[in-house]
């Protein structure tokens, strides 16, 4: 199939989740991407395997949810072992609850979120234009030119270029952009298995003086995929086979695992590298083609998603001609503190995991299920670790697109919207407020009691000025909804604006429902373009 256009919006090269996520995002906002990928198709392969709260939360808005609750499996917790002794069980029961719709990890695998979404996009008439290569980039202040190859060569020029073309990027090569890190000494193996012996729905790490494994449930019965280390004696062997690790893993665990069968086994080694820039000109970097890092957390295939989330509503703005181009400085902006982070965690982390130090053995055998337990005992320290690792504590306070003009000490302009319940009295239904933001585009959310004729303002001021690209929401004070007064800091008789932004995340707080203000934050800070000029 040859791409048929000669100019489009935006291309997006790579069709894994990043870019089929970025893809589907743009959709929503009626743009029509271009995507390119050089595989035959969608991977078979399980790969990346956890979908973290923030990532369930997008589906949710984007009305798929319910195929990655139905198909997957929810990890109930997560077990640690210490040569074959259990040391320590946290149960992810009610953790987050408060937090999130989705306060679990679900175990659906990269193959089925790379279905779901290539099925989102195909319902929308946007195909994958499968093998097809990319030879060549330039770009120049109106455009980006790429010249392609699938059989024959072609040239088509875009706006805009999403580079999702993973760790490998041809993208970022072309466009000389340093990828700086490192690669772990060791080599590692994965494999999803079916065993005889059953280790629960919990996640299992087991950590011994000869290394770690990690058992993570999948769906089908007493199947887990399994990560681990290998000794340093397999490092020059070639073509490993799941029979010559066994001993290894049996060593590791303690237990005679038992394979019935074997999915899917490969080795690899890890790297936790990071792009020098996030966009140069008109070309943007998302998911590994910006960041890789180790698994812990199973944080890789969720952040890749949120970059792409955070990018094409920007994205979709300009090119709709909604949004001014200064926008997208925000992209990189917000996403590289949070990718840089993650490495910094995650290399922690595994670099103490795979240490072979007696000091650190000793810590991790004695200390750690000593603090794992006393930070379990703590409901604030519980919800802490929940915000991390579900990524629904990302926040973008410090982004030039928020402007926070509450004396709220909790919620404050660039973090995410809270989930809050909301019992909806005129429909006499419960509801809540990210449900109020499923719709595209800018929500305005008022809370405390409003007269009916600011009521008629603010809509008429609205429509004549964003039309339904900003969505609006009022919400009278009652004692069924005081918990949500409550969050925010409001006290009787006061009143607190905010403006969500299409991610979800807020950004404008005030304490007083003022046009003006709302108004100069819309044009002067996102930098949206109303659909009349004001005193014309």
């Amino acid at each position: 199939m040859t791409i048929s256009q000669q100019h489009t919006p935006v291309v997006i090269v790579g069709a894994g989740p990043s870019g089929l996520m970025m893809a589907a995002q743009l959709l929503r906002y009626g743009v029509q991407p271009v995507i390119v990928d050089s595989k035959q198709g969608p991977t078979t392969h399980s790969k990346a395997l956890a979908v973290q709260a923030r990532s369930m939360e997008i589906y949710r808005q984007m009305g798929v949810i319910d195929k990655v609750l139905n198909d997957g499996k929810r990890a109930a917790g997560v077990q640690f072992n210490q040569d074959g002794e259990e040391v320590a069980s946290l149960s992810l029961a009610n953790v987050g609850e408060t937090q999130t719709a989705f306060p679990f990890i679900q175990m659906y695998p990269q193959s089925k979120n790379e279905r779901l979404l290539l099925d989102f996009i195909t319902l929308n008439c946007c195909p994958v234009y499968w093998n097809t290569s990319l030879l060549s980039l330039s770009q120049n202040s109106d455009k980006v030119i790429l010249r392609l190859q699938k059989g024959e060569e072609q040239t088509i020029t875009c706006d805009w270029l999403v580079a999702a073309d993973g760790a490998h990027s041809t993208v970022r090569k072309k466009l000389n952009i340093p990828f700086n890190g490192d690669t772990y000494q060791h080599q590692f193996y994965l494999a999803d298995i079916k065993i005889e012996a059953d280790f629960g729905d919990k996640v299992n790490l087991l950590l011994s003086k000869k290394g770690f494994a990690g058992f993570f449930p999948m769906p089908d019965e007493r199947s887990y995929r399994v990560v681990g280390n290998l000794p340093d004696e397999f490092d020059k062997k070639d073509e490993l086979q799941i029979g010559e690790v066994l001993p290894h893993l049996r060593d590791v665990t303690q237990q005679q695992i038992i394979v019935e069968h074997t999915n899917w086994f490969t080795t690899y080694r890890l790297h936790h590298r990071m792009a020098d820039k996030f966009r140069q000109q008109r070309c943007f970097l998302i998911g590994d083609a910006a960041h890789i890092h180790s698994p812990v957390g199973g944080q890789g295939m969720n952040t890749g998603l949120q970059d792409a989330y955070n990018l094409a509503w920007k994205l979709a703005g300009v090119v709709n001609n909604q949004l001014k181009v200064s926008v997208l400085d925000s992209y990189a902006q917000e996403r590289m503190p949070v990718a840089k982070e993650l490495l910094n965690t995650t290399d922690r982390i595994f670099k103490m995991i795979l240490s072979r130090n007696w000091f650190i053995n000793l810590l991790k055998k004695y200390l750690l299920p000593v603090v794992l337990k006393w930070v379990w005992s703590k409901p604030n320290l519980r919800e802490a670790f929940f915000k991390r690792v579900s990524q629904t504590g990302i926040s973008y306070r410090d982004s030039t697109i928020n402007l926070n003009l509450s004396h709220a000490s909790q919620i404050k302009a660039g973090d995410r919207l809270p989930y809050l319940k909301v019992f909806d009295e005129k429909r006499e239904v419960e509801t809540d407020l990210h449900e109020w933001c499923n719709k595209p585009g800018f929500t305005l959310i008022c809370l405390g009691k409003l007269k009916e004729l600011d009521l008629f303002t603010i809509a008429k001021w609205i429509t004549q000025n964003y039309g339904a690209s900003l969505n609006f929401f009022y919400l009278p004070p009652s004692t069924k909804n005081q918990h949500v007064f409550d969050a925010f800091a409001i006290k009787e008789n006061q009143k607190k604006a905010l403006i969500t932004r299409p991610d979800m995340h807020i950004g404008f707080l005030n304490d007083v429902v003022d046009i003006d203000m709302m108004d100069n934050y819309l044009l002067h800070v996102v930098g949206v373009k109303p659909i009349i000029v004001h005193g014309s």
